[in-house]
């Protein structure tokens, strides 16, 4: 029996899983080949809606899908991984509340853990802020927000995850200040300044006050304080800082200087473990360079690594990596969007469309993304009332008193 172990349970995971599963589901289903999962998350969380749940235009049960019903021939584990022998081919993983650790040997291994915002680097943010990519996080901030109706919210990062989410919360009525240690937003788009300026003119529309130039230095309890030395007196803090790849010893001597897995042009790290997605360096097939840290590329990532897997199940090559990238997306409330499609730049209601079907097609259930629709269709006739504007209530300033 071959065996291949999946770590973690996000889009590289369950991507790799589908086209494994379709290209040698014979060998599955008769016993030939055994697919086990070890995640600390028992559900897949589709985070391409985060704004929409954020913005109550969608219940939670819609983003996240248990991964025993996306991936029904897998072994799934509830568990973290704590160590990796590559000369082994063995994982030892630990389970919750639990003390003892446990190892499974494997043929091959696919490492999409991928990454985690730093909340660690800013104190107090651990304790009193919130993140989106842990489990349950994103639900976590929406029961939050919707427990404290038009209060301040401070939103720390200024790339597309960080707009994109402080014009959800400020959509629902928050006064939301968004602050960015860069000069400017949205740095993705820097070769798409129309688009850039788009989502500037979304999040004045919407009377979010960007500050540039500003970094968050420490969380409170009861306020939020910057390395201007200014403060701003909230409850709510949210991290879309960047990145940092989870890292799970053992595999140390194929990391580069951020933390990354350095992956070859099929994907392997080296034989027998593969990696995709944003703990992982992958080259692009055209310019060499990294690929963007998004789900997009580590679905398509994950899909590589299903079919190279198949293929050397069959004694054949892997393969090389080809996808060359899509596009980028942001919404800004219920039909106005940004977007650009093979370098083609979109705004308004068409970018709405193209990134509400682009997300539709990948979520990882039929019945989820039918959800979705249902939803929006309710939200879109059902009328409502800002609870609070830039209008009616100017979010507030930052400022040097003692907070």
């Amino acid at each position: 029996m071959t065996r291949v172990v999946l770590l973690g349970g996000g889009y590289v995971t369950l991507h790799a899983y589908a086209t494994l599963a379709r290209r040698a589901g014979r060998r599955l289903r008769r016993g030939d080949l055994e697919i086990v999962v070890i995640s600390a998350d028992t559900a897949h969380r589709f985070h391409g809606f985060t704004g929409e749940l954020l913005a109550g235009m969608i219940g939670r049960d819609r983003v996240a899908t248990p991964l025993a019903e996306a991936m029904p021939l897998a072994h799934i584990i509830e568990g973290r991984a704590v160590h990796i022998d590559a000369a082994r081919r063995s994982v030892s993983y630990r389970r919750p509340d639990d003390a003892d650790v446990e190892t499974v040997v494997y043929d091959h291994l696919v490492v999409g853990t991928g990454a985690r915002e730093p909340v660690a680097e800013v104190p107090g943010l651990a304790e009193h802020g919130y993140a989106l990519r842990g489990p349950d996080e994103i639900a976590e901030l929406a029961d939050h927000l919707a427990g404290v109706p038009a209060s301040p919210v401070v939103v720390a990062g200024g790339g597309i995850a960080g707009v994109e989410l402080a014009a959800a919360i400020a959509d629902r009525g928050h006064p939301v200040t968004l602050v960015h240690s860069g000069d400017r937003l949205v740095g993705e788009w820097s070769d798409q300044p129309r688009l850039a300026a788009r989502a500037a003119q979304e999040l004045e529309r919407l009377g979010v006050r960007v500050v540039t130039g500003v970094r968050l230095t420490e969380v409170t309890a009861t306020a939020a304080r910057f390395s201007d030395g200014s403060s701003l007196a909230t409850a709510t803090v949210v991290a879309t800082t960047g990145q940092r790849p989870v890292r799970i010893p053992g595999l140390d001597p194929w990391r580069d200087e951020r933390g990354r897995l350095r992956t070859q042009p099929t994907l392997a790290v080296r034989y027998g473990v593969w990696a995709a997605g944003d703990g992982a360096r992958v080259a692009h097939p055209v310019t060499g360079e990294p690929v963007p840290a998004n789900a997009l590329w580590a679905m398509k990532g994950g899909d590589h690594i299903g079919r190279a897997i198949a293929r050397r199940l069959r004694g054949r090559p892997a393969g090389r990596f080809a996808y060359r990238g899509l596009g980028r997306a942001a919404s800004f409330g219920f039909g106005r969007g940004v977007s650009e499609l093979y370098g083609v730049p979109f705004t308004g209601t068409v970018a709405w469309i193209l990134r509400l079907g682009f997300f539709l097609r990948f979520m990882p259930s039929r019945s989820r993304a039918a959800g979705v629709v249902a939803d929006l269709t309710r939200f879109a006739f059902t009328p409502r009332r800002r609870v609070a504007t830039s209008a009616s209530q100017p979010a507030p300033g930052l400022t040097t008193a003692p907070a």
